[in-house]
């Protein structure tokens, strides 16, 4: 079963019906005793970092994700990936999860050249892979997703760096540490592409349950 962390502030509805296309049995809840019965979750998320920082604390739910992606897969989506990472300088500089080393830095709106561009980066956009034998891209070839950010995470472990897409710079598009995946798309608004994505992450869920052997440090099987 797939646990989707439900604090207020995700896209519950078209992720779980991505799910359902999946026939991939889920539950949604903000109880750890719940989301504990999940073999994988995923933490969706739409909005401010501060904001869904400050839920995931008053929930007490920053510190069961943390030691649940020690022995669980986890997934974040959008806003939930970002919440993966060190701190973020959105509003406020607030701390993250701290399970990917990086920091969530703004578009800047101004190009190379001068000229400005527009921010939020929203709308289809393609993919590079670079670990195209990850678990999330296996069996996948490069192809368009659907994104909606104003901001972009900046890795300090390159090795981390799954896929990345092109706007006005490199932004990534696809991170994994060990169990630890995130998208910066919307995989569940991405066409087959995303739900061949989601699929993968299911299948590895699958995997990780039964002990079978994967390279978690490259987050391959």
């Amino acid at each position: 079963m797939i646990g989707i962390v439900d604090y207020g502030m995700g896209n519950l509805y078209s992720l779980s019906q991505a799910l359902e296309r999946l026939e991939q049995p889920y539950v949604i809840s903000d109880d750890p005793s719940e989301l504990d019965k999940s073999d994988g979750l995923i933490l969706p998320g739409v909005g401010a970092f501060k904001d869904a920082m400050g839920l995931l604390n008053q929930k007490k739910l920053s510190d069961y994700l943390r030691g649940y992606a020690e022995k669980k897969p986890l997934l974040g989506i959008c806003l939930g990936m970002q919440l993966l990472f060190d701190e973020s300088e959105e509003g406020v500089p607030t701390k993250g999860l701290g399970l990917i080393a990086g920091r969530v830095v703004r578009f800047s709106g101004v190009a190379e050249e001068g000229g400005r561009y527009k921010v939020p980066h929203m709308g289809w956009n393609t993919l590079t892979f670079l670990t195209p034998d990850s678990v999330l891209l296996n069996g996948l070839k490069p192809d368009y997703a659907y994104f909606v950010h104003s901001y972009r995470a900046k890795l300090t472990d390159r090795s981390a760096l799954i896929a990345v897409a092109d706007y006005y710079g490199e932004v990534p598009a696809v991170v994994g540490k060990g169990r630890v995946f995130g998208t910066q798309f919307h995989p569940e608004k991405s066409g087959a592409f995303g739900q061949a994505l989601l699929k993968n992450y299911v299948q590895f869920v699958h995997q990780d349950n039964k002990g079978d052997t994967c390279d978690l440090e490259k987050g391959k099987c």
